[in-house]
């Protein structure tokens, strides 16, 4: 018999509690039944902490067709989530591309995909939190009650306010299908056009974009439909980035458009056609992922460049001649991204002079790093020229200091004070910037 909910939170507060007297200050962090989707590290202490067990916090407590809402525990997996809302004409407003990733991590981890020029991130579609301090409170969080700041700040916070035991958050109608088309561009300036147009319009339901190489630029454009002539799926041997290159048109089933990254955006596991043809069908995210998790001591000392740029639209054409100069790697993600608000936990200053309604994510990955240089730390401070920010999922070399220009540090404190005063789920520079790294206790 399934526990309820009440039952669940319970043991959550009773196991915090306990390690409040048992081992006061000590860090915790969290135990989870999906796996962690943040980018593996071989010496992240998060792998020899105190655990806290919320394993159970994975179901779908409500869908409202009416209101367009739904009710759901951190732990429940995107992919579950699609085929509960699916089922009743509805999906999340934003689908990140990983099937296994959890609505908790997406609020954690700033996820955002295709919807994003429309709706922002994941979190902007959220309108209640519950949520649990280090002591064992429980917190009813919305962005116009007495917790409204607590709300804010545990989009992009990473485990570290508190644990995120149930949400609130909006639906849109969905359709079975996703028609695609392929603009095909070959400058900078005709593919920010085409974004800005589209963006304008809102003629299409997705908008997202893969950047072949400095002359081919293509923009990924979906609208739901009710019927498909045909159904391309991208799960096993065929790799969605490439088809984008060579087709004008696709159409997939919902779900298949949502989790078409799923083996790797730019980067597919396995990468040849003869391993995807032998092992695709065992090499998803999850899987991967999985297999890093037990093999973590093992994993390269100077890894590939995984990580998520956030740009203002006015900024992309500085940015783009420095990354050209300096990097030079193709192919790039691109996803537009609406400035739905400027979230409290960017630093007062970051965005100082950026009127930008819109702004471009563009995602790296499998980038392979130059014994000599530290590109992650090269692409830190090429961000703070263009009022740009990163996600921290990946790899962070900050040094305090120039962290806390760029993440508020004042916001951060007062909610910190609130919900985890002794620090037990580590602060958030303390954990993504030297706790990833095996440094501190």
């Amino acid at each position: 018999m399934a526990r309820s909910h009440a039952t669940k939170l319970e043991s959550v507060v009773r196991q915090l509690r306990g390690h409040a007297a048992r081992a006061p200050g000590r860090p915790v962090s969290f135990k989870k039944k999906a796996v962690s989707h943040q980018v593996p590290k071989p010496h992240d202490l998060r792998h020899t902490d105190d655990k806290i067990d919320l394993s159970d916090l994975d179901a779908i407590l409500e869908i409202d067709r009416h209101a367009r809402t739904c009710t759901a525990e951190p732990g429940v997996t995107f992919t579950d989530l699609v085929d509960a809302t699916l089922a009743h004409g509805l999906a999340p407003k934003v689908v990140p591309e990983l099937a296994t990733i959890t609505i908790g991590g997406a609020v954690s981890g700033c996820s955002l995909e295709s919807m994003s020029f429309r709706y922002g991130g994941f979190h902007d579609s959220c309108v209640a939190y519950e949520v649990v301090t280090a002591s064992g409170d429980v917190l009813e969080c919305t962005r116009d009650n007495e917790h409204k700041m607590i709300f804010e700040m545990m989009h992009g916070s990473f485990g570290t306010l508190g644990v995120l035991s149930k949400l609130v958050f909006e639906l849109v109608p969905a359709k079975p299908f996703v028609k695609m088309r392929y603009e095909h561009h070959t400058s900078l300036e005709a593919y920010k056009e085409a974004i800005w147009r589209h963006f304008v319009a809102g003629d299409v339901d997705f908008m997202d974009g893969i950047i072949h190489s400095p002359t081919e630029w293509t923009l990924c454009l979906g609208t739901f439909v009710d019927e498909a002539p045909y159904k391309s799926r991208y799960d096993w041997v065929k790799v969605y980035y490439r088809t984008t290159r060579e087709r004008d048109e696709d159409y997939l089933r919902t779900k298949d458009y949502f989790f078409r990254y799923d083996r790797g955006v730019t980067n597919p596991t396995p990468k040849s056609a003869l391993g995807r043809l032998l092992f695709g069908k065992l090499a998803s995210s999850a899987k991967v992922l999985r297999l890093a998790e037990k093999i973590h001591r093992w994993l390269p000392e100077k890894p590939e460049v995984t990580v998520d740029l956030f740009i203002p639209f006015s900024r992309v054409d500085a940015f783009m001649r420095w990354y050209r100069s300096a990097i030079d790697f193709f192919p790039l993600w691109c996803v537009p991204y609406r400035r739905v608000a400027d979230y409290p936990w960017i630093a007062p200053g970051v965005l100082d002079g950026v009127d930008d309604p819109l702004f471009l994510d563009i995602a790296i990955y499998g980038l392979a790093q130059p014994a000599s240089r530290n590109l992650y730390k090269e692409l830190e401070e090429a961000l703070v020229r263009v009022n740009g920010i990163k996600t921290l999922i990946s790899y962070n070399y900050y040094d305090e200091e120039a962290f806390w220009t760029r993440w508020n540090r004042e916001n951060y404190l007062a909610v910190k004070a609130k919900t985890d005063p002794r620090n037990v789920f580590r602060d958030l520079y303390a954990k993504t910037c030297l706790a990833s790294h095996g440094v501190g206790g």
